[in-house]
């Protein structure tokens, strides 16, 4: 070998060694993107006004336990729901939603725009990619009213579980009729809810003209009302609709009242 050839296979060499030791930087800059989306996700978690009905990194309902949302027709019970729901989703939990009235894409919609609605109140990059994150933890299921009973909600769901497609921890039942007699399915749901550790939510439609009973429970729980572990109501006063706890949250405790904007469907602390 020459002294040419073996200064050409030292540089060579060199340039190897230095490729080696040099940073990966595209593997850098990946893990940099996903640390700050991470922390964007734990931020937004942080940020639900609705946690402050609730202790931190904790559901409202217990496991096992069932809630009720009261509110008249169109003053926002879906979209409170809906917020639940993206509350459980960002922590990488699934998310049933079970609608009586609306088709597939409706309630799609309804998610959608709740969350372009939060997002955009937060002001948060990386939309598109948060959206696509949580949408695998999300399964939409529709029934007809009269279709609707609890063995077929179960055999739909053991049907999801045993093809393992499907395993919820939360299931959200908007629709459900609370006129009549409903304390037996209303029993079954939370029996299986207890069996399986899941949190159910329902939306319970009120009535201007119905009077309310004790502690402000209306009349379609008034008998059923110890089922719940949970209930809230959505109550319109003037240009607010207010999110009053009428049972389950400690009343005492040191959290702002919380109110609904109907502008854009969001939960927010009542400014003092």
């Amino acid at each position: 070998m020459t002294i040419t050839d073996y200064a050409s296979a030292l540089d060579r060499q060199s340039a190897v060694v230095q490729k080696q030791s040099r940073p990966a930087r595209p593997a850098e800059i990946i893990n940099l993107r996903e640390r700050n989306f991470i922390m964007l996700k734990k931020d937004l978690i942080l940020r639900n006004p609705l946690r402050l009905l609730g202790q931190e990194n904790q559901d409202i309902l217990p496991e096992g336990g069932i809630g009720a949302v009261l509110a008249r027709a169109g003053v926002g019970k879906t979209a409170l729901m809906v917020q639940l729901a993206l509350d459980t989703l960002l922590r990488e939990k699934n998310v049933l939603h079970v609608s009586l009235n609306d088709p597939v894409d409706k309630v799609r919609l309804w998610h959608k725009e709740v969350f372009h609605n939060l997002a955009e109140q937060y002001n948060l990059s990386q939309i598109n990619q948060l959206w696509d994150s949580i949408l695998p933890k999300r399964f939409i299921m529709t029934f007809k009213v009269e279709g609707f009973s609890v063995p077929k909600l179960e055999e739909r769901l053991r049907d999801l579980t045993e093809q393992d497609i499907f395993k919820p921890q939360m299931i959200i039942i908007d629709g459900f009729p609370f006129e009549g007699s409903v304390e037996e399915p209303l029993q079954q749901l939370k029996e299986f809810s207890s069996r399986h550790g899941l949190r159910i939510w329902f939306s319970v439609r009120t009535h201007r003209h119905e009077d309310p009973g004790p502690g402000g429970i209306p009349p379609q729980l008034s008998n059923i009302d110890g089922l719940f572990n949970v209930i809230l109501q959505l109550l319109p006063e003037g240009k607010k609709v207010h999110v009053r706890v009428l049972k389950g949250v400690d009343s005492t405790a040191d959290y702002p009242e919380l109110l609904l904007d109907p502008a854009t469907m969001l939960i927010s602390p009542q400014s003092k």
